[in-house]
């Protein structure tokens, strides 16, 4: 189970990630993950299905991406139409384990970094 204290570990380890309000990460001034409670329109949209607890948003590489996530484990990521046409998945925090919000940070991370900047992370690692 992560939690706030775990995101802000991991997306503050990636190079010129800053948390630049609140539980919100950029790389330099891309978003790459944040928290996104729902919305009155998200709760109505998903009835039943809306969670309840700690939300974050992550960007994803594309929508085919955010599909895959959402097909793979729903339990986990989901999205409201809100974000319809836009490469982002929402993701139950509760039901997210280290190893598994890693890689979303990271993957996050690579989609919205400068390519100068993601070649010389993917050099050193």
């Amino acid at each position: 189970m992560a939690d706030w204290a775990e995101v802000a570990r991991i997306a503050g380890g990636l190079p010129e990630t800053t948390e630049t309000s609140p539980r919100t990460w950029r790389v330099r001034k891309k978003l790459v993950v944040w928290e996104r409670p729902l919305r009155k329109a998200d709760v109505e949209a998903l009835g039943d299905a809306a969670p309840d607890g700690e939300i974050l948003g992550a960007r994803v590489a594309d929508e085919g991406v955010k599909f895959a996530l959402i097909a793979d484990r729903p339990a986990v990521f989901f999205t409201t139409p809100h974000f319809d046409g836009y490469p982002s998945v929402l993701v139950r925090l509760a039901a997210i384990d280290t190893p598994e919000l890693t890689e979303l940070v990271t993957e996050a991370w690579l989609a919205q970094a400068p390519r100068t900047l993601v070649k010389a992370f993917l050099a050193d690692g």
